[in-house]
């Protein structure tokens, strides 16, 4: 019975079609969807080629490596049919009927349309082939062993389109439509269990992605302002919002890729995303910005003092940055939300401008402050900038989140 429920069949090996088989129009638009799902970020190694894999993907059960994605016939997808690319994408089986972990995100990719799908194998097929092995993925015992992935599947994979709400407008529709497909969302803004499946009873409540906090998209969004289409396409074309906050981490590299995808597909992204966080009773369009630099000194006076030599420049009242649009740290969600991971993982990583080299770039501190030291500086920070209560054993989860960054 296990035999049965596992065994998937090989789909038999083509031979690499050319690319000029494929109709431009259709490489097109294969190329903008793959801008949406983010397929360059993940399948391409730092300083890598594009799509030829090699990235790792550190996860709670160990390090996954991204696999090579280009025709190449003898290391990437050159030997795939669209039939075999369709099965991997919406039940994560390989064309050689290999289990495929859901670090790609098939449990979204299963709702995208045929014609989408054929677009994206247009898309992929007609790049230049590139010969790359990626290196072996690193899992704790047994999850090495594929076959176990087929009752992962069973349990969280739920197949099938996406349903049309006649009650909200086309543009919201598409949006979901991309946002819970291709744009795999939720993937990152939301809670997991133990087995690593996204617990759909919270959807967008929050989540970790590559040890940064992914904010909830719902209605508890940590954001001081509320969060309008407009704002949010913004955030979503250049990494900042004045009103809210820098992209960061890992969707520094989203934003880079959704800066060129269609324009309408976007807002679209935006119009449904913004609708999730609309009815926070708590927010307001317009929030008088905290300050209480008194009582944050007399509270944390080595934060304080940490803070005016190495944050004051660029986030002190008066300071240059806020005259160029960059939003105020009494604005920042990372330092109003109740996990201070992101705020950490800023201090320590630091914030590197999301596109073409524009935008805000903060560096790292990881080399210039101690645990204790970055300690402290948040917590004058959260204490100076919101109305939010202490985080408790911010030492402790610094030092969790500096461990963990490590190669």
């Amino acid at each position: 019975m296990a035999l049965a429920l596992t065994w998937r069949p090989a789909i038999a090996p083509i031979q690499p079609p050319p690319a000029n088989s494929f109709s431009p129009t259709i490489v097109a638009r294969g190329a903008a969807l793959a801008q949406i799902a983010d397929c360059m970020v993940c399948h391409t190694a730092p300083n890598g080629r594009p799509f030829a894999g090699g990235r790792p993907l550190k996860t709670p059960f160990g390090t996954l490596y991204s696999t090579n994605i280009t025709p190449d016939p003898a290391t990437g997808i050159g030997h795939w049919s669209f039939a075999a690319f369709e099965r991997a994408m919406r039940q994560g089986v390989s064309r050689t009927g290999a289990h495929l972990y859901p670090a790609l995100p098939y449990e979204h990719f299963t709702h995208v349309s045929d014609q989408d799908l054929g677009a994206l194998y247009a898309f992929l097929m007609s790049r230049r082939p590139v010969a790359a092995i990626a290196p072996a993925n690193r899992l704790i015992f047994p999850l090495g062993f594929r076959p176990m992935l087929a009752g992962w599947n069973l349990l969280f994979l739920h197949q099938g389109p996406l349903t049309i709400d006649p009650s909200e407008s086309a543009e919201w529709n598409r949006g979901a439509y991309l946002a819970e497909g291709l744009g795999h969302c939720a993937a990152c803004h939301s809670p997991r269990n133990l087995l690593g499946g996204e617990e759909r009873s919270h959807l967008y409540a929050g989540g970790v992605a590559e040890g940064w906090r992914a904010p909830a998209l719902d209605q508890s969004n940590p954001a001081k302002q509320r969060w309008t289409p407009e704002a949010l396409y913004t955030f979503l074309r250049t990494g900042i919002s004045p009103d809210h906050s820098a992209a960061a981490g890992p969707m520094g590299p989203v934003v880079e890729s959704l800066s060129h995808a269609p324009d309408a597909d976007v807002r679209a992204i935006a119009t449904y995303i913004a609708s999730k966080m609309a009815e926070r009773a708590s927010s307001s369009p317009s929030v008088p910005p905290t300050n209480k630099p008194y009582g944050a000194r007399q509270a944390y006076p080595i934060g304080a003092t940490l803070f005016a030599g190495a944050c004051a420049g660029c986030h002190d009242t008066g300071a240059p940055m806020a005259g160029q649009g960059r939003p105020l740290l009494s604005l920042a969600s990372d330092l109003s939300d109740t996990d201070p991971t992101s705020a950490i993982q800023a201090v320590l990583r630091g914030i590197e401008p999301p596109v073409a080299d524009r935008g805000p770039n903060m560096p790292p501190f990881s080399d210039n402050l101690t645990d204790e030291q970055v300690a402290a500086t948040l917590a004058y920070a959260r204490a100076r900038f919101t109305n939010q209560p202490p985080w408790p054993h911010l030492d402790r989860m610094v030092a969790k989140a500096r461990k963990e960054s490590q190669p």
